[in-house]
């Protein structure tokens, strides 16, 4: 019997993959570089399955049914080229080559348009999830050559999570769009992580709270509007005791690490002007987090951040530092959903928002109880400008405002880091104001370098240069032939 899908690459997540598949009643082949990695793969997790393993690409192919569907789990950037030039004269018309990695989305609009010529079909997945998603159902969000997703819809819907009776799965765009919005994801993970770790931050130097307070202040969040998969994970975390019975957590060295896909988040929006400042942060605060010997000898050189706790009536600070997770978790979801809704239309994926919102309910690592209401908010207006402008996150917005701003101001009174959470809140401030000292940094752009500004009592598009010194002359930086 021949299998319905294969898979290259058995390190932990594609070995959660084919085990999820066959568990869902899908036959698979699998294939390792290392071959010696097949084997112990069918003698150990895989034992007593259907799946079958392959030691060379000639033989997975071989194994496939028509038309032949084979999904690449293995590192991003040349190993995935180096797989599709292997394939390629192995593979036939129609038949189907699926990059489960994280890869990046211009890579994903280019293997398309390239396969497409050779009559092949291809599809860029992001899957999220981690290992245990991988396992029991991931969140997964393909995009590439559309006439490639009636063939893999079943495989992929039936693996994926489940909400409410609804795959965590569905057909994203055309090309990379499948890549983008995992990479917007990642980038919105990136934000959550951060706020988190504020919020630890103010908690524990702020208010001086133990591990086991944490614990359950974060295990009371998660069965209210926090609920989410990160903050259920947070919880457990400081419950965790080292073998001296000690915290864990505390034990962790303060460096973090990350794979790109933030950056990448940040570096698309900077290209398609999108004011993705919370993302931002967070990518740079894990930045600063690496420069651990530097931020040791700063610490022992410049002047000693104040010391001292809060003074006054915790349970107020504590609501008042959920208040600004919630609301600066607002603002990365609306910077995010912002930034999809400006791709969309520069790179022509028809993007719909509110299945995208469905498919991250579950599975992924940004899974919260939020996203209904995200869903809700563009089901009521597919065509919102922005998240913040729908009546419910208006609301919400309203009632965290004033504790938002005293989880920033007791970071600042007491020297505790709050980028995400301050930059957030600044965000919001001007995104709210309907007149920003603009005007002076155009004029200032005229006045060195004759770059024009916009008047208020004239019509937009019109624009005007004006000669500040008296012998700059009157010729606009625009009209300068060089």
């Amino acid at each position: 019997m021949k299998a319905n899908i294969g898979l290259i690459g058995l390190a932990v997540m594609g070995q959660n993959l084919a085990l999820n598949m066959d568990d869902h009643g899908f036959r698979v082949a699998v294939h390792n570089r290392t071959s010696s990695t097949v084997d112990e793969f069918l003698a150990g997790p895989a034992e007593n399955t259907q799946i079958i393993g392959c030691h060379s690409l000639e033989e997975l192919v071989d194994k496939l049914e028509l038309p032949r569907v084979v999904m690449l789990m293995v590192k991003a950037g040349d190993v995935v080229d180096q797989y599709i030039e292997k394939l390629v004269p192995l593979l036939a018309p129609g038949d189907i080559i699926i990059d489960g990695g994280n890869s990046l989305f211009t890579d994903t609009n280019r293997r398309t348009q390239s396969l497409k010529e050779q009559q092949l079909l291809y599809i860029g997945a992001g899957v999220s999830g981690g290992e245990e998603g991988a396992r029991h159902g991931p969140s997964i969000m393909p995009g590439g050559n559309p006439d490639a997703w009636p063939t893999v819809k079943a495989i992929f819907q039936a693996i994926s999570a489940q909400v409410d009776g609804q795959p965590c799965c569905e057909w994203v765009g055309e090309n990379g769009a499948g890549h983008y919005v995992k990479m917007v994801h990642n980038g919105i993970e990136y934000g959550d992580m951060q706020l988190i770790c504020e919020a630890y931050q103010l908690l524990s130097e702020g208010l001086g709270l133990t591990a086991d307070e944490l614990h359950q202040i974060f295990s009371d969040w998660n069965q209210g509007r926090l609920s989410s998969y990160l903050i259920e994970i947070t919880a457990a975390i400081f419950a965790f005791k080292d073998d001296d019975g000690q915290p864990l957590v505390e034990k962790i060295l303060d460096t973090a690490g990350q794979k790109g896909t933030g950056k990448w988040t940040g570096i698309n929006a900077l290209d398609l002007g999108i004011p993705l400042t919370l993302i931002g942060e967070s990518v740079f605060a894990r930045c600063l987090s690496a420069q651990k010997a530097e931020r040791c000898t700063a610490a022992k050189t410049l002047p000693a951040r104040p010391v001292k706790h809060l003074e006054g009536d915790k349970q107020a600070m504590i609501a008042a530092i959920g208040d600004a997770l919630y609301a600066a978790k607002i603002i990365s979801y609306a910077q995010g959903f912002w930034l999809m809704r400006e791709a969309s239309s520069e790179y022509g994926f028809a993007l719909n928002y509110g299945e995208i919102a469905l498919m991250w309910r579950g599975g992924c690592i940004i899974r919260s109880q939020f996203l209904n209401d995200i869903k809700h908010a563009y089901d009521q207006n597919p065509e919102l400008e922005n998240l913040l402008l729908a009546d419910y996150f208006v609301e919400a917005m309203r009632g965290s405002d004033a504790g938002w701003r005293k989880a920033v101001m007791l970071g600042i009174e007491l020297g505790i880091p709050t980028p995400a959470f301050s930059s957030a809140l600044a965000y919001y401030d001007g995104y709210r104001s309907e007149r920003l000292p603009a005007n002076l940094l155009q004029a200032q752009r005229d006045y060195f370098g004759a770059h024009t500004y916009e008047r208020i009592d004239q019509p937009r598009g019109q624009f005007f240069h004006t000669d500040w010194t008296g012998h700059g002359g009157k010729t606009a930086s625009t009209t300068y032939t060089v």
